[in-house]
């Protein structure tokens, strides 16, 4: 299992699409901070773009490496491997690799400029949305032969979580405006991980207030340590639940 996680990260490391990445999101947020007077705007503006980048890169790269890794994976499930430790595997190596690119990238000017509970939630739930959107990638994936399919297919899921989902929200809002919604809204941040950690780290930021009216009920759930404890465990079960069942279908899966 270790030589198989070994050999993913250094191919993904050399990877040049990873090798961008981290120049990016180091320049952006390099450029952000040294820009900005004060450290909350650019986290903010880091905010708004890490939540759109890190998820895209995270599921599109992800369905790409698996797809182009094809005959390498029939190869090492031939061999005497359990195809769960090799599934595992696969899913370690490109978490790994891509915090690791995120963690560069962001971690080293946020600790420089933003060393504060502010930037360690940002760094931490950068680091939780890479993982869950490999889990998801890896689930549309095993599910879809088709390499442009399963690529497609991890976009659409992108593209559903990123903007549909709020979109979707919005208009159950104003279609249901006069009724109070505001325990609801909880319970819709809790269906999208990216709604989730923008939630969470506004809260720590102090800037609740662009969450609408909604932001007393979200501090009140989320605000404390528990709540904060809670989130984090539903951000687990968003990789826990996509990598048990693509583990499932790749355990069962004709190669």
């Amino acid at each position: 299992m270790n030589k198989v996680i070994k050999h993913v990260v250094l191919d993904i490391l050399r990877n040049k699409i990873v090798v961008a990445y981290t120049i990016f999101l180091f320049v952006f947020s390099m450029g952000l901070f040294l820009m900005e007077d004060s450290p909350e705007k650019s986290m903010a503006s880091i905010l708004t773009v890490n939540l759109i980048v890190i998820p895209l890169i995270s599921m599109v790269f992800s369905a790409i490496y698996i797809y182009n890794s094809a005959e390498f994976i029939e190869f090492l499930a031939a061999q005497p491997i359990k195809r769960k430790t090799l599934w595992i595997s696969i899913f370690s190596g490109l978490s790994l690799s891509l915090v690791l690119a995120f963690l560069l990238g962001c971690g080293i000017p946020i600790l420089i400029f933003s060393n504060t509970a502010t930037g360690w939630t940002m760094l931490l739930m950068g680091t939780l949305l890479s993982i869950i959107f490999v889990a998801i990638a890896l689930l549309a994936c095993v599910y879809t032969k088709d390499k442009a399919r399963g690529i497609g297919t991890s976009i659409l899921l992108w593209f559903y979580f990123t903007v549909v989902f709020d979109g979707i929200v919005l208009f159950l809002l104003f279609q249901l405006m006069d009724y109070p919604l505001e325990n609801i809204l909880v319970g819709f941040s809790v269906l999208n991980p990216i709604d989730l950690a923008r939630i969470l780290i506004l809260l720590k930021m102090d800037i609740s207030a662009l969450m609408g009216a909604s932001s007393a009920v979200f501090k009140l759930i989320f605000g404390g340590s528990w709540g904060m404890l809670v989130a984090t465990f539903v951000m687990l079960l968003w990789i826990a639940v996509p990598l048990f069942l693509s583990l499932n279908k790749f355990y069962r899966k004709d190669l």
